[in-house]
């Protein structure tokens, strides 16, 4: 592994100690394959960023975000980068992982049985 993928490795051990609210909540409801049998692993090194949560069977990323992002250019370049490995980007708010979970899980659902 290169340098840099180890520093990325590292960081992602340390973050996952320190997981937000809706990050929490939402690991627990994918996480075990429950959603129809799919894994997900959380805080992935991907084209030198660290994505939440992974589902490598269908090349789907979910990002959980809060106000911050709302107007952020850099998402959108973060976004592009990923799309050229071959990564779809789900965004979901911080407030619809904490306040409207089944919501979010139905997103979720549909965006990994849909045909790429």
């Amino acid at each position: 592994m290169r340098g840099r993928d180890l520093k990325s490795v590292g960081l992602a051990r340390r973050l996952r100690t320190g997981q937000t609210k809706a990050e929490s909540v939402l690991w627990g409801r994918i996480r075990n394959r429950q959603i129809d049998g799919y894994k997900f692993v959380r805080l992935l090194p991907i084209a030198d960023y660290i994505c939440d949560f992974v589902c490598r069977e269908r090349c789907l990323i979910i990002e959980v975000d809060g106000g911050q992002h709302s107007e952020s250019t850099r998402d959108a370049v973060r976004d592009r980068r990923l799309a050229d490995v071959g990564y779809r980007v789900l965004r979901i708010w911080n407030n619809d992982a904490i306040g409207n979970i089944e919501g979010v899980l139905a997103v979720i659902q549909q965006e990994l049985t849909t045909k790429d």
